[in-house]
């Protein structure tokens, strides 16, 4: 805060009389020094001395007058003086404020030069804003309209102009990778070859840009496919975050073979081949009610989430080598043709109650670092459990085996539950240590505890 000067007292102006009263003054104390001195020598001195006396107190008087009057002017020299110093001490006070006046003038300029530019430059920058949102806002209006024209090959610009677009704005990336969703997610004809292969160019611009280490990748991408129909999707190597395929209908192969997956990863669809080798990712995997008519692969896949696969129809299944840290369940889901868990690793439970295996099934060196529960589970050919590891409990009550079985090499840290399970009479069984086994019927054996 600026400090204020103190004030000074004001100046009086000297009266002229009083240059004259002290003139009268050192008149008068002449006056009265010179009589003094003149009476002391008319009565001490001799009268021919008196005359030298009579001068000398004479001169004494003067010299007093004068000495009184050198001291009034040495007063008035001084008064001058302070009066002087007074003055200039006044001008420098005052040439100090008009200087800091002057200052605070010029900052205050300076200040409302500033602010004025600020302005400007904000209102350039709004107006530049605006004009390159018109401008994102026209391009993309425009390749919508292309992505909704009746050509083919106008629709094939459309999908090529919204892919530049996001490649060249970052913030558009999730509305245009929405839009091309969308797309995917609309009715088409199945016997419109022009049709597909719009559709096989909107996903190869969806998952071109998927792939961490390509230099396009757009990270945080969500995809919601929710119903669409897809043909041939390769999504091979590809980042899915939250991907959602539910109720999608995908012809041809699809691949998430290298996949990264993160979140959530929604397959209850149908399928005609699924191909999700060496998928990695702490993503739950979710099959349930999926309908895979040919084959579904996750060999070597690493899956640090959950995987549900429950009431799901499937023909072929590979597991080999995979490892699921999460909970697995295949509750009810039906295996028509064969699978295969073999080396596969489950290191938290799993479940497969009510499955249903129609052809192969073998567990050959699967571990089960868990609970495993294959009740009411349907074996239908040949099942093969050799070398397995029952880390945890196992339960095989009233499961069915209507091929050949054999847990041949296969070790339990627990007893297996087996009560009421049933294996068909007509194949030859190896069954685990304990086991006791009693003929039901003809066709049928009955496994029981001990």
């Amino acid at each position: 805060m600026r400090q204020t000067p103190p004030r000074e007292r004001p100046l009086r102006v000297m009266p002229w009389w009083l240059a004259l009263v002290g003139l009268l003054v050192a008149a008068l104390l002449g006056w009265l020094v010179l009589d003094w001195l003149l009476g002391e020598a008319d009565r001490a001195a001799q009268p021919d001395t008196r005359a030298t006396l009579r001068i000398d107190a004479i001169r004494t008087g003067l010299t007093v007058v004068a000495g009184t009057g050198g001291g009034l002017a040495l007063l008035l020299a001084a008064r001058r003086q302070w009066i002087g110093e007074r003055a200039q001490r006044h001008q420098e006070a005052v040439a100090a404020q008009d200087q800091a006046h002057r200052e605070r003038v010029q900052a205050h300029a300076e200040a409302v030069a500033e602010a004025g530019q600020r302005h400007q430059d904000r209102q350039a920058q709004a107006a530049e804003h605006d004009a390159a949102e018109r401008r994102l806002t026209e391009l993309y209006t425009g390749a919508v309209e292309l992505l909704g024209n009746d050509n083919a090959a106008v629709r094939l610009g459309g999908l090529h102009a919204l892919e530049r677009l996001g490649q060249d704005n970052p913030a558009q990336r999730s509305t245009i990778v929405a839009v091309l969703c969308a797309y995917l997610r609309m009715p088409a004809a199945e016997d419109d070859a022009r049709e597909t292969e719009v559709r096989r160019t909107a996903q190869r611009v969806l998952t071109r840009h998927l792939r961490a280490d390509d230099d396009a990748f757009w990270p945080d991408t969500r995809l919601d496919l929710t119903g669409a129909r897809l043909d041939g999707f390769d999504a091979a190597g590809c980042t899915l975050v939250d991907a959602d395929l539910t109720g999608a209908v995908c012809t041809g192969t699809t691949s998430l073979a290298g996949a990264t997956v993160v979140g959530r990863l929604a397959l209850d669809a149908t399928f005609d081949d699924l191909v999700c080798d060496d998928l990695r990712g702490d993503a739950e995997i979710v099959l349930d009610d999926a309908r895979i008519g040919g084959e579904v692969s996750f060999e070597r896949a690493d899956l640090a989430g959950g995987l549900s696969c429950r009431r799901a129809t499937i023909a072929r299944a590979s597991f080999r080598g995979a490892t699921v840290h999460g909970t697995a369940s295949f509750d009810a889901t039906r295996f028509t043709s064969s699978a295969s868990f073999r080396e596969a690793v489950f290191r938290s439970g799993v479940s497969m109650d009510h499955a249903r295996f129609a052809g192969y099934v073998g567990f050959r060196q699967t571990r089960f670092a868990d609970m495993a529960l294959f009740r009411w589970t349907e074996f239908g050919d040949e099942t093969w459990f050799e070398g397995a590891r029952f880390e945890g409990a196992a339960n095989f009550g009233r499961a069915r085996f209507s091929g050949p079985v054999t847990f041949d090499g296969a070790t339990f840290a627990r007893r297996p539950l087996v009560d009421q399970a049933r294996a068909t009479t007509a194949s030859p069984h190896v069954w685990p240590e304990a086991t006791a086994v009693a003929p039901l019927d003809d066709d049928w054996l009955l496994l029981t505890d001990p």
